[in-house]
């Protein structure tokens, strides 16, 4: 049992390390559905910025819900007259991900 302090010590480490992955993967799955395209994390492009979402449905009941519906089927007049459109390419897990990312942004 010599080695138990190193083994907790390097368990602690690696959990911490995947507590911090999160927000870092979700923003990798962001570029890699192509939604930074439309939208980053502080400021508006095509589509409002990540921040002004997260703003906007900060306190609502379902927030993350509507939203990752939102990512997958596409929105429209949310934001003004521009149409998000739907992305198949991002499953419900994804976009799931996603919602709880944008939604922890300040």
């Amino acid at each position: 049992m010599k080695h138990a302090p190193l083994a907790l010590s390097l368990g602690l480490t690696l959990s911490a390390a995947f507590v911090a992955m999160p927000a870092q993967a979700s923003e990798d799955l962001a570029k890699a559905k192509f939604c930074v395209g439309c939208h980053q994390i502080d400021k508006k492009l095509l589509g409002p910025a990540y921040k002004d979402v997260a703003k906007k449905y900060a306190g609502t009941a379902g927030a993350e819900a509507d939203l990752a519906k939102k990512i997958r089927g596409g929105s429209k007049g949310v934001w003004g007259g521009a149409e998000m459109p739907a992305n198949a390419s991002v499953s419900d897990a994804e976009a799931t991900t996603l919602a709880k990312w944008i939604l922890s942004l300040k």
